[in-house]
């Protein structure tokens, strides 16, 4: 009897090292298996960021590097340039990225460079003990605003998708999320079509996907879903921004 649900060749058989209800392992799963179905596995590189996904090259089976906190586009730029033949994305958390990486993204995307950034916004530093990110929603308890986000202080939550799309670049830019089935299908396909845009050096691919954070929360997942569903995604909408067409 045939196999109809494997683990993608794109895929290490590694234990995950992520909390219960934690998506990444879900994101990471749809990377593989849209690497797999483009048969792009031996010329791909991923970049690590500093943040959950650190070790992210653990649950691959192709070339990894590891970039300084929110340097990774500098990093796949400078891989893409030097190897325009390669396929190269960063993978990146919304400290890493929106934080002390929002230099690097925005320029990267406004010189247009021919990589993939895959950007999983769970609103909070996960690794480092679960801080006040850039993207916190406003009331929004962390370990460094123990009374919630106050916005008169530290300004609305940064909308990535939005900002990038302002840009005149030419880009594809969306946001999704894989906190339930009905959604992973849209990100995958998402992800895909970033894949895609790269392999025909098209233009600078961005997905973000909207993700839980049980732990830093201090919530069960059952009820990680349920906020991200009822409050995340009232603000950070889904959907596709922008396309080079």
């Amino acid at each position: 009897m045939g196999k109809t649900f494997k683990r993608p060749e794109a895929l290490s058989e590694n234990h995950t090292h992520y909390c219960p209800g934690c998506t990444h392992g879900v994101i990471h799963r749809l990377i593989a298996e849209v690497i797999d179905e483009l048969g792009i596995r031996g010329r791909m590189v991923g970049i690590a960021p500093v943040g959950c996904a650190v070790l992210a090259y653990n649950y691959f089976t192709f070339d990894f590097q590891e970039a300084a906190h929110g340097r990774a586009p500098a990093m796949a730029t400078g891989i893409k340039r030097v190897r325009p033949d390669l396929m190269v994305f960063t993978y990146q958390g919304d400290g890493d990225l929106a934080s002390i990486g929002m230099g690097e993204i925005i320029h990267a995307a406004n010189r247009g460079e021919k990589f993939t950034t895959i950007f999983v916004n769970n609103t909070v530093y996960g690794m480092t003990g679960g801080q006040m990110a850039p993207t916190t929603m406003p009331g929004q308890r962390t370990t460094t605003s123990p009374f919630g986000r106050n916005v008169e202080d530290c300004g609305m939550p940064i909308r990535m998708a939005e900002l990038l799309s302002s840009l005149a670049t030419p880009a594809y830019i969306t946001r999704q999320t894989v906190i339930k089935p009905k959604y992973i299908v849209k990100t995958k396909k998402a992800i895909k079509q970033a894949f895609a845009y790269q392999m025909e050096r098209k233009c600078f691919s961005f997905v973000e996907v909207v993700s839980t954070c049980p732990t830093n929360w201090g919530m069960t997942p059952v009820e990680a879903v349920k906020w991200t569903e009822e409050t995340l995604l009232s603000y950070y909408k889904l959907g596709e921004y922008k396309k080079p067409e």
